[in-house]
């Protein structure tokens, strides 16, 4: 297993910046230093990143920067829905431009979740997670759906494949591909060496008031297709009486979902792949981070002893 950082919070003094809206210079050479002491091998990387960064010789001068530290760009965060009618055509140019991107970083994995802008006020049941709906999910999808996807995956694979990358599909709220079973059947449809799921079990959690399935029969159907892993822990506020849960993100031993289990089933599956470490995003990450990424190696070196 090698351990990739998705941080979900970006502070290291002087540095506090939102980490979804990055500038290249924001990765400073403390910030990397940070990182690969806590043990971490690669570092997820927005498109907005690497957007601006524009040229293939920036683009490969970055990531010689990493390696200079030890780590690798290990994946391309290029999300968005690809059949929403509005936003859709917009975001197949960006998977595309992602893929080149890779290419020129040597980034292994394009990642994305097919999860829309809301369409609806965000009074409507089904806005964000933790309620008894969610917008564009499985349960209210047609097959039509995901056959239309799978030849837009096939041919982002194609192009990924020229690019030394594979392409995965987040499990997500508010997207066709939230559980096991979504996840299972896109992956069939497209059928690609280098196509797979990346099954993060936190939103399994989240999608929904009450989880529509369970972590472990989640984990277990999803490992032999993964190809990119991120990995959250949550406890769950659940007001019954407004049909609502909220949610608190915490370090990996001590949330809801069982670690031990899920990394023992990736294990099982003979993963090879980046096991990506999705941060807290509030307090001291460089703690709580840390604590999530020990724990997740000792539980590996035992499975490997």
């Amino acid at each position: 297993m090698r351990f990739c950082y998705a941080h979900r919070r970006f502070t290291l003094y002087p540095q506090s910046i939102d980490s979804w809206n990055l500038a290249p210079e924001n990765y400073s050479d403390d910030f990397l230093t940070k990182t690969k002491s806590l043990g971490f091998d690669a570092i997820e990387v927005g498109l907005e990143v690497m957007i601006q960064l524009g040229t293939e010789q920036k683009i490969k001068d970055f990531a010689a920067n990493f390696r200079n530290f030890g780590l690798e760009v290990g994946c391309i965060r290029a999300g968005g829905t690809l059949h929403d009618a509005q936003n859709g055509p917009r975001n197949r140019e960006r998977l595309d431009d992602a893929i080149r991107y890779a290419g020129w970083s040597g980034a292994e994995v394009v990642n994305g979740a097919m999860s829309a802008q809301m369409r609806h006020p965000e009074s409507f049941p089904g806005a964000g997670s933790g309620r008894p709906v969610s917008q564009d999910a499985s349960r209210d999808n047609m097959l039509w759906v995901y056959e239309d996807l799978a030849p837009v995956f096939q041919a982002a694979c194609a192009k990924a494949a020229d690019a030394g990358a594979n392409i995965t599909v987040e499990v997500h709220q508010n997207s066709p591909v939230d559980n096991s079973w979504s996840g299972l059947l896109l992956h069939g449809l497209v059928d690609r060496q280098n196509f797979g799921i990346n099954p993060d079990i936190g939103n399994v959690l989240w999608t929904y008031d009450v989880p529509e399935e369970n972590f472990d029969d989640s984990i277990e159907a999803l490992a032999p297709v993964a190809k990119y892993w991120h990995c959250k822990n949550l406890h769950t506020i659940y007001h019954a009486e407004n049909n609502r849960s909220v949610f608190v993100r915490v370090p990996l031993p001590d949330g809801e979902i069982d670690y031990r289990y899920a990394i023992s089933a990736m294990h099982a599956a003979g993963y090879s792949g980046y096991m990506t470490i999705e941060g807290v995003s509030a307090g001291d990450q460089w703690a709580s981070d840390g604590k999530s990424i020990a724990y997740a190696k000792a539980i590996w070196d035992d499975l490997e002893s």
